[in-house]
């Protein structure tokens, strides 16, 4: 038997999202049964990505506008460092996940994503986890931040990231299904201290990741460039033909 049949879940992303965050707790999601909205700030195809490298597009089911909380039975937010930047200067972001709190609705959050959490005044007096980077956010915002791999506080659920997939799915599918408590509270009233340098991991990785292409980097700085070239119309229409030249 599934056990999310018949349960909506509303997943609030945007562009910049990190891919595995989105895919790994989505497909899970399907496969219990769960009946899944990708929700974002605009609608058509938002662009995942892998640490800064840009990876899938994602088809966005609904856009903030034309949803409500209340059609929900739990909300994920994914993480990535642009995705939840973003959404955390969106009013109807905020709104929407102040909304599931309110009703003492499942959230289910892991890496950046408490971000939004933080911006829509969700956390004090909160205890959860999140990417180590955004610790000081968390404590600034009120709340209790744990360096664990997974911590639940009443209706939130919250892990630091990809590395912490496993754990985060199993307690998200438990934490949606229905009649799943919300009354669990940690007992944790001091916060883990900051950490004394980055994961290895992640500094290795940024090492060692493929440089974008020349067309690539062109493209990005013409982009930036054109600007520039518009507010000069002399100069808009070499522009344009430079930058033909140099991506043909």
């Amino acid at each position: 038997m599934k056990r999310l049949k018949g349960r909506r879940i509303a997943v609030l992303a945007t562009d910049g999202v990190e891919k595995v965050e989105l895919t790994v707790p989505v497909k899970a999601l399907n496969a219990a049964g769960a009946d899944v909205d990708i929700i974002s700030i605009r609608h058509g195809r938002i662009r995942s990505v892998n640490l800064h490298e840009p990876a899938s597009r994602f088809r966005v089911n609904r856009t903030l506008e034309e949803v409500d909380a209340a059609d929900y039975d739990g909300l994920l937010l994914p993480g990535g460092l642009i995705n939840p930047d973003m959404l955390r200067q969106s009013r109807q972001a905020r709104d929407f996940v102040r909304d599931f709190d309110r009703d003492n609705k499942p959230i289910a959050s892991i890496c950046h994503g408490p971000w939004v959490l933080a911006s829509a005044g969700l956390l004090d007096g909160r205890v959860l986890t999140s990417w180590p980077g955004t610790r000081d956010d968390m404590v600034n915002a009120g709340a209790t931040w744990l360096d664990e791999e997974l911590v639940q506080d009443g209706n939130l659920v919250t892990s630091r990231g990809p590395q912490d997939l496993v754990p985060f799915v199993k307690a998200m599918l438990k934490h949606f299904s229905e009649g799943a408590s919300m009354r669990q509270r940690s007992r944790a009233s001091k916060s883990s201290p900051q950490r004394n340098e980055p994961p290895k991991a992640m500094t290795g990785a940024m090492k060692w990741l493929p440089k974008p292409s020349t067309r690539t980097a062109l493209i990005l700085g013409g982009i930036a460039a054109g600007v520039y070239a518009a507010k000069n119309p002399k100069r808009l229409k070499q522009f344009q033909k430079e930058l033909v030249r140099r991506v043909a």
